[in-house]
């Protein structure tokens, strides 16, 4: 599906604002995503590329765990984003870490890496096999290539929730509209295998909670998706702000 002109495939909000949705989403992933990184064996010394790295909060617990004889390249397509990144990461003294801007289902990069990581980055993609290849391409013989993506299909609330069902509605939908896949996740081994890759394995998490920060991803989400919504007319700024409200409810 072609994305309309004037309409980034992307479809959260950018900036300051889709940043601060950023810090809250690396500290609902950090236990999952690090557990994910020792398993691959991630070690000091190694090179670590880090593809739609948005705010760079990985990218600075990555560089932590390579130290000083590492590095780790943190791309993403928000220079606004990358700019904070790097100010961020001079404040903490995290100089083994690089941020560039780049778009990553054209962009190549040399291979020095050992390994190529994308968190939530190939779901908004028109062509996420494009990007997988650039990662391939990045990666030294023998390195490992690292993707956590979504099934938003699997999302689940209970008791029902009228306004969660919609929320996902509008955001599958806008993804959708925009060129890219909301449930990904299941594709993702076809995709490796595909692209020749070798020991393929697959993880599924499925996080279930009561409390704590992940509940405010929904209302999060919406908001830094609404502009989205209503440049694709799937919806009216009151049926958003209705949803929003009734997500914060829930918290």
């Amino acid at each position: 599906m072609a994305t309309a002109p004037g309409r980034h495939h992307y479809i959260i909000r950018g900036g300051v604002a889709g940043r601060e949705r950023l810090r809250v989403l690396n500290r609902v992933m950090r236990p999952t995503t690090l557990a994910l990184l020792q398993r691959i064996g991630l070690a000091l010394g190694m090179r670590v590329l880090d593809v739609g790295c948005g705010g760079g909060d990985l990218c600075c617990e990555i560089a932590r765990i390579v130290g000083p004889s590492g590095r780790v390249v943190g791309t993403d397509i928000d220079g606004v984003k990358l700019d904070l990144a790097r100010s961020e990461a001079a404040a903490a003294g995290i100089g083994n870490v690089e941020f560039r801007l780049a778009d990553n289902q054209t962009a190549e990069i040399e291979r020095e890496f050992d390994v190529a990581h994308a968190r939530f980055l190939l779901t908004h993609l028109p062509d996420p096999e494009s990007a997988l290849r650039n990662m391939i391409r990045a990666v030294k013989p023998g390195g490992t290539i690292v993707l956590e993506d979504i099934d938003v299909s699997g999302w689940f609330v209970y008791p029902d929730s009228p306004a969660h069902r919609r929320f996902l509605a509008l955001y599958s939908n806008t993804v959708r509209r925009r060129g890219g896949d909301p449930d990904i996740g299941p594709r993702l081994p076809l995709m490796l295998n595909a692209a020749g890759l070798e020991n393929v394995q697959m993880n599924v998490v499925q996080p279930a909670h009561f409390s704590g920060e992940v509940k405010l991803m929904p209302a999060l989400t919406m908001e830094n998706i609404a502009e989205a919504v209503l440049e694709e007319n799937f919806a009216t700024q009151e049926e958003i702000d209705w949803v929003v409200a009734k997500l914060c409810q829930a918290l």
